[in-house]
């Protein structure tokens, strides 16, 4: 089973266990979040949202923040100038950690995985 989740305006795929990079959030490491922008639950009987599926939720645990790597712009003019300018983007690692689609189905991330070990404790 895997959602399509809406987090600050942008669409993720997410499943259970998998890390995921988000535009940052004002929230502190190793705090639970309950994201219920919810806009589709695929599986076997795969359901879609108008726009938002009701009591579908996709539990997730904050990770770290971090900055990507330093992307460069340079502008310039042939013989007259050059202007160079570096931007590194904020963002927020998402652990999800469970899934629930509205039905009373749920799937967790195995607690036996080596993502499971690494950042639950």
């Amino acid at each position: 089973m895997y959602s399509v989740v809406e987090i600050a305006g942008h669409q993720y795929s997410v499943t259970p266990g998998r890390l995921i990079d988000v535009e940052k959030l004002q929230l502190t490491e190793g705090t639970t979040v309950d994201l219920d922008k919810v806009l589709f639950v695929g599986g076997e009987t795969p359901v879609v949202g108008t726009p938002f599926i009701q009591g579908a939720v996709v539990k997730a645990k904050v990770i770290r923040h971090a900055k990507d790597k330093k992307i460069l712009m340079v502008r310039r003019k042939k013989g007259i100038w050059q202007k160079k300018k570096g931007h590194r983007q904020q963002f927020t690692c998402l652990l999800i950690t469970e899934l629930l689609d509205g039905k009373g189905n749920n799937l967790k991330i195995d607690s036996e995985s080596a993502i499971a070990k690494k950042y639950l404790v």
